[in-house]
């Protein structure tokens, strides 16, 4: 039997995700990035680091319990650093990693798609709910 590397071993995993299955970590994370809250915290990231503080008088309508908990996710998936800077009042600062700069060009092109196609999108959500009695899809 012949004996196989680590990195072999790597590419073998790999090609063994498979995200359509709901026990897949794949799945898992695919659950987590399509989060609203994620796709607007690692967006207003892209630009630079910024201070909790910051993130939510820019990112309206999150509540800080949301916005602690995507902040935390985040850390833990390591996608950004948090750094506290000792002082009065604490600085925390929010900087996303390469993984997480990465991941922001996917979530702000979604972002940008949504901004630039959502008058198409209206204009369908009416004619589709003009032209069906509620039973679409039934």
């Amino acid at each position: 039997m012949a004996t196989t590397t680590a990195a072999q071993r790597r590419a073998q995993a790999r090609h063994a995700y498979d995200a359509f299955l709901r026990d897949c970590p794949t799945n898992q994370l695919l659950d987590r990035i399509s989060d609203k809250w994620v796709s607007l915290v690692v967006s207003a990231l892209a630009a630079g680091p910024m201070r909790y503080s910051d993130l939510g008088r820019k990112i309206a309508g999150v509540s800080p319990k949301m916005l602690t908990q995507t902040l935390r996710s985040l850390e833990r998936d390591g996608l950004l650093t948090r750094t506290v800077t000792p002082s009065v009042p604490v600085r925390v600062d929010y900087e996303l990693t390469p993984l997480g700069h990465s991941l922001s060009l996917l979530l702000t092109a979604v972002k940008d798609w949504a901004e630039t196609h959502f008058d198409e999108v209206h204009r369908a959500r009416e004619h589709y709910d003009a032209g069906t009695d509620g039973t679409a899809g039934a």
